[in-house]
């Protein structure tokens, strides 16, 4: 079996890790920006308001959170929106898009325990379902998600069971290696779909996401597996490591199979081109740091300075430096944002 296969069965098949709620957090199996803080949602929100008074998108937008997980972050730009210029509440309309049913009731009952019936959340299954005239979309960690294909000396994985074996690779990764120089290392798959897919449902978007990964693609693996806040390179896990001292002893690829996360790190480089090809702009690309001072993080923090005590201050303070600070969030992952 193609790994890219293996991999879209072990997160999206029958039974499988994301077809079904997942807790992301302290009892899940690993932290996101948005868990960190909600003055992440809240940077966001700000560069919405920013957005539109700028005039690329009107005060009628779709507001569109994809791989929303519980839908705290959409939740955190409406809380933010309704502080910052509540008046955009009676004309944006907020969507997810999710197909699975389990975080659909998790989504609505949150924003029901939220907001009331003061903000309607509406569901589309995916972006082919959707037709709207601008948006403004923002996804957290979406692309590391996407399946991939291994490649490592001019051959391929494929999965035996759970033993990797290289073979001879298909023509269109032999050509993705060749354009991208790539001779070892993980290639993302469908990520020009999806750019087709979001040029398709919106006449004008702006698109922000956050993702860990490099400008041009690695020349080493970065396949792992997250489980209960535990990290494990994949190959650790199988044959390719002949030292059993250096295997894991706690479990095995088949025990951490569709029970945990497998993801790797996004090649954005290939991810701005497939956007290119489907006639969107690159507007820019920087660092998680950088890109949330850029929406005014620090101007935020400031102004809640100035409106709470000074221990509710430090606590938030302490949160959002996660998502800022180099050590952390804020060179490790980085922010992209295109516009059609």
């Amino acid at each position: 079996m193609r790994f890219s296969k293996f991999m879209n069965e072990w997160l999206y098949g029958e039974g499988a890790y994301y077809s079904k709620y997942r807790q992301i957090g302290k009892g899940g199996d690993f932290y996101t920006a948005v868990s960190s803080s909600m003055f992440f949602g809240g940077s966001i929100a700000n560069r919405l308001i920013s957005t539109i008074e700028s005039g690329f998108l009107d005060k009628n937008c779709a507001v569109v959170e994809i791989g929303a997980h519980q839908g705290y972050m959409l939740a955190d730009i409406v809380q933010f929106i309704y502080t910052l210029k509540p008046r955009l509440l009676d004309t944006l309309e907020f969507i997810i898009i999710e197909p699975h049913l389990e975080n659909i009731e998790a989504q609505l009952k949150y924003f029901k325990d939220s907001f009331g019936n003061v903000v309607k959340l509406k569901h589309f299954n995916s972006l082919e379902d959707v037709r709207k005239k601008s948006a403004f979309v923002v996804a957290n960690e979406i692309f590391d998600a996407f399946a991939c294909d291994v490649v490592k000396d001019d051959k391929m994985l494929f999965m035996d069971g759970f033993t990797p074996v290289f073979k001879e690779p298909s023509d269109d990764i032999k050509a993705h290696c060749k354009k991208y120089n790539i001779k070892s290392g993980e290639i993302g798959m469908g990520y020009e779909e999806f750019a087709k897919s979001l040029s398709e449902a919106f006449e004008s978007f702006e698109f922000i996401c956050f993702d860990y990964g490099e400008k041009e693609k690695r020349s080493d693996f970065s396949l792992r597996i997250y489980h209960e806040h535990k990290t494990y390179p994949f190959f650790s896990l199988t044959n390719f490591v002949e030292d059993e001292k250096l295997k894991p002893k706690d479990v095995s690829l088949e025990s951490l199979y569709k029970k945990s996360d497998i993801t790797y790190d996004v090649n954005f480089e290939h991810l701005i081109d497939a956007f290119l090809e489907n006639g969107s702009k690159l507007v820019f690309l920087k660092t998680q740091m950088a890109m949330l001072v850029e929406f005014g993080i620090i101007d935020l923090l400031d102004t809640l300075s100035k409106n709470v005590d000074e221990k509710t201050y430090k606590s938030e303070m302490n949160r959002a430096k996660v998502l800022i600070d180099p050590s952390f969030m804020g060179e490790r992952f980085k922010g992209v944002l295109f516009r059609k």
